[in-house]
């Protein structure tokens, strides 16, 4: 194993700064703290700094020589609406938000490379550290692109990890092609006709419809979609009423749908579009479809990925690298930058005894640290490495 010696001697301080992370997290485009906290230190390194693109992002430049070569490392930096239940002393001192997630670890290894590269400043050309604000489903990969990400801070290549409970610890995930999920979001407002829980007959029940539809659109996936297809559908809230002898006048569906592919997404929308059609009137209401794509696939690049894969291979031993692997239903808005520069997103072991992602237990593995820093290091000495020594 061949991690970076001068990263690993700073583990305690990168520790430290993830907990003070952890410990005040902050939701999409709400990231003020975070971000002052990550330009500070970029400042400290003596690294050109730029706030503001995508709201509450920021990216970071390290320049070295004269050579035009570029590359881009990304990590994302918002909490999630989610009550922390763990009782560690860094735990969540913001209630109803928490890092469960592991961005807060995203932002602590990519700020580790960024000090050993502005330390050691082996390579030729130019790095851009981006910070990416509102991963989680709101938009802040397009909200940086619109202001010009790619246009300001041109890349040749570009890098995102993310880590991945129950793969060990040292372990990464290199695998070309798709990797992550298309993502939508849906809400199906439902409306009816109000009145008394003792007098059904007089009223169209926005709970009896909503019901229907929350079985029926289970059968998209069983009875429309291919059984060689790849597709999830979820409902994941429904609300109704605020009495026990009132029947409501209305009730919304809301949840997501992931596919592997556009084409897919968009027949699905179709789906849930004719069902929530046909079933709302059969019962004499009426409702309205709101379906939002949020996350294309994450396609990685041949090329990109193998070139990954070899630096992961001298970090932990090929042993260690799994190169072939099933896409993820999860989805990522890393996909969008991908789309515009060839990319790759790497997943790093975050322990096989880590609560799942996006859960209320979990927290980003700290021995994981050093080994995803290490890994942005190499890459760009590997990709921008001066090819007169």
């Amino acid at each position: 194993m061949s991690l970076v010696d001068e990263i690993s001697a700073t583990h305690r301080e990168l520790i430290t700064w993830r907990h003070e992370i952890h410990a005040k997290p902050e939701l999409g485009f709400e990231e003020h703290s975070t971000a002052e906290f990550v330009a500070e230190k970029l400042k400290s390194f003596g690294i050109e700094v730029t706030r503001g693109i995508g709201k509450t992002g920021l990216v970071g430049v390290l320049r070295q020589g004269n050579e035009t070569r570029s590359i881009g490392l990304r990590a994302d930096m918002d909490a999630l609406p989610i009550h922390e239940q763990n009782t560690f002393a860094h735990r969540s001192t913001r209630e109803g938000c928490m890092h469960a997630c592991g961005h807060d670890g995203h932002t602590i290894m990519l700020l580790a490379a960024a000090r050993y590269l502005s330390e050691t400043r082996n390579f030729r050309g130019q790095v851009n550290f981006i910070f990416q604000p509102a991963e989680e489903g709101i938009g802040g990969a397009r909200a940086m692109i619109e202001d010009k990400l790619f246009e300001k801070f041109p890349c040749d290549s570009l890098y995102a990890m993310h880590n991945g409970p129950g793969l060990g610890l040292g372990k990464f995930i290199t695998s070309p092609g798709i990797r992550t999920a298309a993502g939508a979001f849906f809400d199906i407002r439902i409306t009816g006709k109000g009145g008394h829980g003792a007098h059904p007959d007089k009223t169209v029940d926005p709970v009896i419809i909503a019901a229907e539809l929350v079985t029926a659109l289970q059968t998209i996936v069983s009875r429309s979609v291919k059984p060689s297809e790849t597709a999830v559908l979820s409902v994941t809230q429904v609300h109704a009423g605020d009495a026990y002898n009132v029947i409501p006048g209305s009730a919304i569906l809301s949840g997501t749908v992931r596919t592997l592919s556009l084409k897919l997404l968009s027949k699905i929308e179709k789906r849930i579009d004719t069902l929530v059609r046909g079933i709302t009137v059969a019962y004499g209401g009426e409702a309205e479809l709101d379906f939002r794509i949020i996350f294309h696939p994450v396609i990685n690049d041949v090329g990109v990925t193998s070139l990954a894969a070899e630096v992961c291979d001298n970090l932990v031993g090929s042993d260690n690298v799994i190169r072939e692997s099933p896409a993820s239903t999860g989805s990522e808005d890393f996909s969008f930058m991908s789309e515009q520069v060839p990319g790759c997103y790497v997943i790093l072991g975050n322990g096989s005894e880590s609560a799942p992602l996006h859960n209320h237990h979990y927290d980003f593995n700290d021995d994981a640290l050093v080994f995803g820093a290490s890994f942005f290091t190499r890459i760009v000495e590997r990709s921008l490495r001066d090819e007169n020594t």
